[in-house]
């Protein structure tokens, strides 16, 4: 079968970065194939490429065996081309059909058709099942519906070929089974689709093809129905990786961690967390689940104390720690991985012995009378050697390590000390498969120990394969928390897009004071 279109050896350097190194990648009409890797592998840069973002510095596109060159996403859309970009390209205040109407030239020329803008996205949407009002302002939708309107945007041009990169990656369970609902209707209809993806359960879910990146390069490229997932998890990452997160039973001991009627304001001014209330015990994994940007970093930066609170209160071990400034909560045994490996956790221009204690570097053994003691070497090198870290040796500058390494080594310097409790936050965000089961193994052997931890994650995956408990937020609530987060997926997920469940609408009222 001829390829609808085809790239051949294509390389894009970026200074003596190769992000792609001599591609060869094909589609076919009515297909959706997969492209998988790691973040960091060139899947994105490659779309960039066939989008006509990006110009190729070797290599050859073509469509329909006729070579062809784009020089910018325009020329791309002309010849059949649509792209939905992992962070949309939608403006806030404008209306859907606003939106919609971006870009594209209009049949009554300098003046704006918006009933006929308004009657295609209408039969867009029925025939697609991608439903939207066409009047809504896309600043008050919801990412699943604004998504929506993106794939509608792109499909207004009628494209022969869609691009997705990371579709997922913001969605709760409900809407990725709406989006391949409407993927498996495009294939139907004879469109190809492009699937960006690092998650091999979705994968294997939506894709015919599988082709696999890894450091720029093509692995392999495999019929999905014959492969699996341990199969391409080891040509993702070069070796043998488990995929299980192997969680013993565990009865968890006394409330470590209480918070009562949390109230904290956003750097807008506006509410980022209201009322919030629960607790965290000795041994347990405590998970917050839910879609970016709906309080979880305010949580994290209030426990941590880097973020003053507008009401309620907060414990540890009892003690009333609203007071206490961050490095008090860390002397008092919490410890925290940052959200931002890199502003919040390391000192890019510090050694990986001077980032191995940070937080630490104050108080004996590392430190003598002011001045930091012979103790810091020998204590970073037990560190790289415990946790793996792969570096030449600890004098190098901590920005020179991967972001995996980087990870580990603030995974290392935060449970060295022992602590108490730990606040992780996106602990596994960027890191490859086999990293990725490292941090999990390790704060599992913490809840095994007996330390308390309150994992957020917007990894849902994540969260249900760690958690003991699931607390969701939405829009600076707590709409509940649920037992056994692991059988009830679909409860979990309509309270992640703010419907209330039974149980949830019970705390609800409770807390409303039976209103």
């Amino acid at each position: 079968m001829t390829p609808l279109v085809r790239l051949e050896g294509i390389t894009k350097r970026f200074d003596r970065v190769v992000a792609n190194d001599h591609v060869d990648f094909d589609l076919h009409t009515g297909e959706v194939h997969a492209l998988l890797g790691e973040n960091g592998a060139g899947k994105t840069t490659l779309m960039g490429v066939l989008y006509g973002l990006l110009p190729p510095d070797e290599g050859t596109i073509f469509l329909q065996e006729e070579p062809v060159s784009f020089r910018s996403p325009h020329d791309a859309a002309a010849r059949g081309i649509g792209m939905v970009h992992q962070h949309f390209m939608l403006i806030q205040p404008f209306t859907v059909a606003e939106n919609i109407m971006l870009g594209v030239r209009s049949s009554r020329g300098l003046l704006l058709d918006a009933k006929a803008v308004e009657s295609r996205l209408a039969a867009l949407s029925r025939e697609y099942g991608l439903l939207v009002d066409p009047h809504a302002t896309v600043a008050g939708l919801s990412v699943g519906a604004q998504q929506r309107v993106e794939i509608i945007k792109a499909l207004n041009r009628e494209p022969r070929i869609l691009i997705l990169d990371e579709p997922t990656s913001v969605l709760t369970p409900q809407e990725v089974t709406e989006l391949f609902g409407v993927l498996r209707a495009l294939k139907d209809r004879g469109l190809s689709v492009i699937f960006i993806s690092h998650k091999l359960d979705e994968v294997m879910d939506i894709s015919d093809r599988i082709t696999v990146l890894r450091d720029g390069q093509v692995i392999r490229t495999v019929q999905t129905n014959e492969t699996t997932r341990e199969a391409l998890a080891q040509m993702m990452v070069g070796r043998e990786v488990s995929l299980t997160v192997q969680k013993p039973s565990k009865d968890p001991g006394e409330p470590l961690l209480q918070v009562d009627e949390l109230e904290v304001v956003s750097d807008r001014g506006t509410p980022a967390l209201d009322r919030v209330s629960f607790s965290v015990h000795s041994g347990e994994i405590f998970g917050i689940a839910g879609v970016a940007g709906n309080g979880q970093t305010e949580l994290a930066e209030v426990i941590t104390g880097l973020r003053p609170t507008a009401g309620g209160r907060i414990s540890l071990a009892g003690e009333n720690i609203m007071e206490r400034k961050g490095r008090d909560r860390s002397d008092r045994g919490l410890a925290h991985i940052p959200e931002d490996r890199l502003e919040q956790g390391l000192a890019k221009g510090l050694s990986v012995a001077e980032n191995s204690i940070l937080g630490f570097h104050r108080s004996p053994p590392f430190n003598r009378r002011g001045f930091l003691s012979r103790e810091v070497q020998p204590h970073a090198e037990r560190l790289v050697d415990e946790f793996d870290v792969a570096t030449v040796n600890t004098d190098v500058p901590i920005r020179f390590l991967s972001g995996g390494n980087q990870q580990k080594m603030i995974l290392a310097r935060e449970l060295h000390a022992r602590p108490d409790f730990i606040v992780a936050v996106q602990p596994t965000r960027g890191l490859d498969i086999a990293a990725t089961g490292f941090v999990h193994r390790r704060l599992l052997e913490e809840r095994e120990r007996g330390t308390g931890i309150l994992l957020i994650s917007t990894d849902l995956s994540e969260v249900l394969a760690l958690s003991d408990r699931v607390g969701v937020l939405y829009e600076g609530e707590l709409m509940d928390v649920v037992t056994r987060p692991e059988e009830h997926l679909d409860e979990i997920g309509l309270m992640m897009a703010g419907t209330r469940t039974a149980s949830s609408r019970a705390v609800h009222s409770e807390r409303s004071g039976g209103s």
